[in-house]
């Protein structure tokens, strides 16, 4: 598997944002070693309590994203791509009633989703940490998890806004991750391919279709936010609901992105996730985490209602 990057785009330069425990470069990410050096059992030291600048989203009214990539660079709320997309690629057809576009807002409990629960008891996933690399493997399938039926039927609501044609099928992944990734001189774009993966076993791909459209909000997945592209590669486009919702303390790392660095689902203590406000141009931060189970300080990304969703750029340097 190749990730490519489009290098050479023009650098650069937002202004930073204030990063709950960790400081910030010009270049607006969060920058912070990969992790403290004493790190400390996660049984032996004080809960970790995450406070938000602001308050939650209203999920009724999520900002379409489209209008948020940018192939100049990153900038928070936004995503970096590699690419400008392709006007005729594949994609939902038509807009679907939870959509907006005149307000260029969707309301995420109106959002219908693919029918179908299909089980996939043959679905693997294996992490092991041998020295500085982490090692993962999976055969691409949910693991706990069903999907959608696919292709998409025709009698399925969902029909009506994306016919999507693709099959689901076991695609087999291993990668090597560093353990304690550092971030990069700058932030590297976002391609259209396998970007990171889940700890249930699925790819995760940047939140766009293939025209660089918010993928959430206008595709139809199943429901727990999955579905095929033409390759039969099971993958979402965001941290799916079946694993935010089960991540319910104030630290659960659920994946990692392509360039070693967690993806977290963080809750204050009111439960709620937290906002762009609170990350960087990379939908990053760093603050304590529970990883590998010790409390660390360091970069992550985290999971959000509101687009990037999860990552808008790499802040470390991506596997290929």
């Amino acid at each position: 598997m190749k990730i490519r990057f489009l290098l050479g785009l023009t650098l650069w330069s937002i202004a930073a944002v204030g990063v709950a425990c960790g400081t910030s470069d010009p270049s607006g990410v969060a920058s912070s070693p990969a992790a403290t050096e004493a790190e400390t059992p996660a049984s032996a030291i004080e809960p970790i309590v995450n406070t938000w600048v602001g308050p939650p989203v209203d999920t009724s009214r999520l900002p379409i994203g489209t209008s948020k990539v940018s192939l100049s660079g990153p900038a928070v709320g936004g995503l970096y791509a590699c690419d400008a997309g392709n006007p005729r690629g594949g994609g939902a057809q038509a807009a679907g009633p939870w959509l907006d576009e005149a307000a260029g807002t969707w309301d995420l409990a109106q959002k219908i989703a693919v029918q179908g629960e299909v089980p996939w008891p043959m679905a693997t996933y294996s992490e092991t940490i041998n020295g500085s690399t982490r090692s993962i493997t999976s055969n691409g399938l949910p693991v706990g998890e069903v999907t959608g039926t696919f292709p998409i039927a025709s009698n399925d609501p969902a029909y009506s806004f994306d016919r999507n044609p693709n099959r689901i099928a076991a695609s087999d992944i291993t990668v090597t991750l560093p353990v304690s990734p550092a971030t990069a001189a700058e932030p590297t774009c976002l391609g259209k391919g396998r970007i990171g993966i889940l700890k249930n076993g699925v790819s995760l791909f940047a939140p766009l279709d293939e025209r660089n459209r918010d993928a959430v909000a206008y595709e139809t997945q199943d429901q727990c936010d999955g579905h095929p592209q033409q390759t039969s590669v099971y993958h979402y486009h965001d941290i799916p609901s079946c694993v935010r919702n089960a991540a319910t303390g104030p630290s659960t790392v659920v994946g990692f992105a392509y360039d070693g660095f967690p993806i977290v689902v963080e809750r204050d203590a009111s439960g709620n996730l937290p906002t762009n406000a609170d990350l960087d141009a990379c939908h990053g931060r760093t603050s304590r985490i529970d990883l590998d189970g010790q409390i660390v300080e360091t970069y992550h990304y985290s999971a959000t209602h509101e687009f990037p969703y999860f990552i808008g750029c790499f802040a470390g340097n991506p596997i290929s």
